[in-house]
């Protein structure tokens, strides 16, 4: 026996996960990923996966799955910030309305709680003034050791917006970075077929960022990234595959080539610089300036 749901207009380009959090049974994430690899549940006939974006009028059939209980969960401890932690956001606030903010995320802590992080943006904000009344919602991320500009909704319609907006390319992102080595070429465009894993699927994705020097010195280049497409750890890989790796990542990083220089060097030197993007015929333009260590690292070598 199955149980058919219809995808109503209000939940237009949710995840699957939280779809079914709240329409069928709150289940621990883990659970809801193996109900998925289990075909226990299928979308307009067909597989689907938990990062799946809903649509109004998609046929969701959920098969028998009273096994999962929904006290399998396990207990959740969020994060809470300091006072003197919440204090500190005030800097970072670009932009504050009734409908989003923009703020200048530091290095070293992650936008969401994760298995690897516990310490998490949207906990902290939650706290804060800013969001007293609101909820926040994530409609971007940045990894945990990349600092700069981060939207976060405080709606669901604007989190709806904001998605839509980064799905169809409206959305445009400037990076800083410095990487080993001297690029050649002033200009770049980096295409990729970027490789990971689904539950040991292989997936292969198009990458596409274009690439600009800004400076160059004996060991290191100064560029400005433009990713087209927004692949994990993207720009990290693409400047890996062409030899010149960020300073400061030890994930994509050449060993042998680089080893002495990155020792060291913990802050992964990539930032978030600028975001650009037009609502209801406003245009917004937002810059987040770069932490002094990467000001530092700039004075030091160019």
């Amino acid at each position: 026996m199955s149980k058919i749901y219809t995808v109503e207009k209000e939940y237009r380009d949710s995840r699957f996960d939280k779809w079914f959090k709240k329409k069928v049974i709150n289940l621990p994430q883990s659970l809801i990923e193996k109900i998925i690899r289990l075909n226990k549940v299928k979308i307009n006939k067909k597989k689907t996966k938990s990062s799946y974006r809903v649509q109004p009028g998609d046929i969701i059939e959920v098969y028998d799955i009273s096994k999962f209980k929904a006290n399998d969960k396990p207990k959740v401890f969020k994060y809470k910030p300091s006072n003197k932690e919440l204090n500190t956001y005030d800097k970072n606030v670009i932009e504050n309305n009734n409908n989003f903010i923009v703020i200048n995320k530091p290095a070293g802590i992650a936008v969401q709680s994760g298995t690897k992080s516990f310490r998490n943006i949207i906990d902290v904000l939650k706290d804060t003034k800013y969001f007293d009344g609101y909820k926040p919602y994530i409609v971007h991320r940045l990894d945990k050791e990349t600092s700069g500009i981060l939207i976060v909704a405080k709606t669901r319609e604007y989190a709806q917006l904001f998605t839509s907006l980064f799905r169809i390319r409206k959305i445009h992102k400037t990076y800083i970075a410095l990487t080993y080595g001297k690029i050649a070429k002033s200009n770049y465009t980096l295409k990729d077929d970027l490789i990971s894993y689904d539950n040991k699927k292989k997936i292969v994705q198009k990458a596409i960022s274009y690439l600009k020097v800004l400076k160059t010195s004996d060991n290191y280049t100064y560029v400005e990234l433009n990713p087209i497409t927004g692949r994990k750890h993207q720009l990290r890989k693409q400047l890996y595959n062409i030899g010149n790796p960020i300073v400061g990542d030890d994930k994509y990083f050449i060993k042998k080539k680089y080893n002495k220089k990155n020792k060291g060097k913990k802050k992964l030197m990539l930032h978030a610089y600028k975001i650009k993007f037009m609502i209801n015929n406003t245009q917004y333009n937002f810059k987040a300036k770069y932490g002094n260590e990467f000001e530092e690292f700039l004075k030091k070598e160019f």
